[in-house]
């Protein structure tokens, strides 16, 4: 829940602050990479997991992700096919360094300072294919984007049916399902959200989106805080280092 929740939100927000004509998109996609250097900064200093700062940190890599795949194809007259290909490529790439360095990509074994790194460049990367891939279902291939959320959502499946009766590898079927949950939370916002004439959805608007989905996004969060520190009082009080 979470993951989609920072998903929605930084589609809508991001699509509110880079196509806003007051901002302008350079600034837009600085100001984002400022964002996003600050919390991974953040993120890479603290010693241990820290709900609040690693969830900012990906809502910041939701925001740049969405801008950075929006710049290809807006600004550099990428094509949507092109960018989807070119970060699927790199995301292949970023996976081959990690484990060809660290032999895992196992989510539970990221303990060390070179593993954080690659698995932050996964994120990202998986965000701004996520817009990309969405993007080009919806607008090239002509499904529009209530179609895309359900061929994303019925993709989905496929990591969990085939964990569960076909024998996938874990870390395999959890990256699979990673992956795929930012085109369909990519998607399912640009349904609800991207207004007239681009829109083919509701056509709410990504600033009300961006503030519906952000409240969303803080209810999760905090429920997730709650959960974590409800967790760790259960193992019982440890001395403070230092």
């Amino acid at each position: 829940m979470a993951k989609l929740g920072t998903t929605a939100f930084g589609e809508a927000f991001s699509d509110y602050v880079f196509f806003n004509d007051y901002i302008g998109r350079n600034a837009a996609i600085l100001m984002a990479m400022a964002l996003l250097a600050g919390c991974l900064v953040a993120q890479v200093s603290t010693r241990t997991y820290t709900p609040v700062v690693y969830w900012l940190t990906v809502t910041a890599v939701s925001i740049f992700g969405t801008m950075s795949a929006d710049y290809l194809n807006q600004d550099l007259g990428m094509p949507l096919w092109g960018s989807t290909l070119m970060l699927l490529v790199l995301q292949a790439v970023v996976f081959a360094g990690w484990y060809g360095s660290q032999r895992t990509l196992d989510m539970h074994s990221i303990n060390t300072r070179a593993r954080e790194m690659f698995y932050w460049l996964t994120v990202i990367f998986t965000f701004a294919l996520g817009t990309a891939a969405g993007d080009f279902v919806a607008g090239p291939l002509g499904l529009g984007t209530l179609a895309s959320t359900f061929v994303f959502l019925a993709v989905i499946l496929v990591p969990a049916a085939g964990y569960k009766w076909l024998r996938f590898n874990e870390v395999f079927a959890f990256w699979f399902a990673y992956t795929i949950t930012r085109p369909l939370g990519a998607s399912f916002a640009d349904w609800l959200g991207v207004p007239a004439p681009y829109g083919d959805g509701l056509q709410l608007g990504t600033g009300p989106m961006s503030l519906a989905t952000g409240a969303v996004l803080v209810a999760v969060l905090a429920l997730v805080v709650t959960r974590h520190r409800s967790e760790t009082a259960g193992r019982g009080s440890l001395p403070e280092p230092g």
